[in-house]
């Protein structure tokens, strides 16, 4: 299990980060799921957008580039929306609507540890 860590803070953003970064794992994503438990994010590589198609519940987005920095946050994304198209993006970091929400900042740097 790895841990969400904002560089500039130091603060655990979230206790349980997993990864897609397979074909399947990476289209599959959230979809289908009636929720997924608070503290816990799904990092998606690559990746520069997404859609909240089949979503049955509302999340926070973070895009980072190859050095984990953030380069751009799409907060709160409902069911059905798409975001726009990140070009400097190489991977992105989902989570409960709110979790990113005053703790992660564009420019900020996050790290993962187990």
């Amino acid at each position: 299990m790895k841990k969400l860590i904002n560089e500039r803070t130091g603060e655990v953003i979230l206790d349980d980060l997993q990864t897609a970064d397979t074909f399947y794992t990476r289209f599959r994503g959230l979809m289908g799921r009636p929720s997924i438990p608070e503290n816990t994010g799904l990092m998606i590589k690559p990746c520069n957008s997404v859609h909240c198609f089949f979503m049955k519940f509302p999340i926070d987005v973070i895009f980072l580039d190859k050095d984990n920095r953030v380069v751009h946050v799409a907060g709160n994304m409902k069911p059905g929306s798409i975001s726009p198209i990140v070009r400097k993006s190489y991977s992105v970091i989902e989570a409960n609507a709110t979790v990113f929400q005053k703790k992660i900042k564009i420019g900020d740097i996050v790290q993962m540890q187990s």
